[in-house]
């Protein structure tokens, strides 16, 4: 169990105590950045509680066999409907809770992005969570735990995944031959092997923003604008490129204050643009700023 897993391996081995033990609880709540690992330990975890061998996780089982095969009618993944998960969709998972097990002693829910259940479904759930049937676990992964009732967090025992740490991202690239040419890049990725995996393919897009920052100075505005048109084409992943470039004038700000303003910027940027600001109008105010600043 947990065997091609990389990272948070404190959580690994709490949750192998927990069913070594026969001490699990009727509800987990998986938070922590997106990437590092959560929903795939979160499915390891439920096919050893529903493996039918004492051992656990003997991957001989019916139950392990059908776990694997996405065919186990005791597990089931709860997803958001388009941006969100409904009131509707926790009455439907309501309703088949009270259906006993068919192949194993248990029955095991994911609810992935749960951080997204809107409050009428976070309110809904909590009927559930406070009296549930003995044999049913449940599962909440996801990345906001500001996102969570307080009511629904007080029943759940919380698991905090940690990043992985970037060594451990560059060996477990290695071993899928995955290179990059400058591994500053990967100071992108914040600890996700989910995101590493994203930034693959946008390469030299990153590098230009490393280009852009470290010649901030003394590029002229117009220049600045021509080589940053990643920012304007990339709408849906702008907060994380601009973590990044936050990332980038945290190192330039120790040894000119100047960037540390630069990051203010940026963070003022963000904000906006969570807000629903013009985006672009948005964007060209962080440059002009950025450059007044670096002068």
């Amino acid at each position: 169990m947990f065997d091609k897993i990389i990272g948070n391996e404190e959580i690994q081995n709490l949750l192998k105590q927990a069913i070594k033990n026969n001490r699990t609880s009727h509800s987990y709540l998986f938070v922590g950045t997106e990437g590092i690992g959560k929903k795939q330990i979160a499915k390891e975890f439920a096919k050893a509680l529903l493996c039918l061998n004492s051992n656990k996780y003997c991957n001989t089982c019916k139950s392990c066999i059908e776990f694997d095969d996405n065919n186990n009618p005791d597990f089931v993944i709860l997803e958001p409907d388009e941006n969100s998960i409904k009131i509707e969709q926790i009455r439907e998972l309501q309703r088949k809770v009270v259906e006993k097990p068919i192949i194993s002693s248990q029955k095991v829910y994911i609810i992935d992005n749960s951080d997204k259940m809107t409050t009428e479904a976070q309110n809904c759930l909590l009927k559930t969570l406070e009296e549930p049937p003995k044999y049913i676990t449940i599962i909440l992964v996801g990345t906001n735990e500001n996102a969570f009732l307080s009511t629904i967090k007080s029943r759940c025992t919380i698991l905090r995944f940690k990043d992985i740490p970037q060594y451990k991202i560059e060996e477990y690239l290695d071993t899928k031959q995955i290179y990059f040419k400058d591994k500053r890049i990967l100071k992108a990725c914040g600890g996700s092997i989910g995101k590493a995996l994203e930034i693959k393919d946008r390469q030299e897009e990153y590098e230009n923003i490393h280009e852009f920052i470290e010649n901030l100075a003394q590029e002229n505005i117009i220049d600045i604008f021509q080589k940053t048109q990643i920012l304007y084409n990339s709408k849906e992943r702008i907060q994380d490129i601009l973590q990044y470039i936050n990332i980038l004038l945290l190192e330039l700000a120790k040894e000119n204050y100047k960037y540390s303003e630069c990051i203010e910027i940026v963070e003022d940027t963000k904000k906006r643009l969570q807000s629903n600001a013009n985006y672009d109008m948005t964007i060209d105010n962080m440059l002009l700023k950025m450059k007044e600043k670096t002068r």
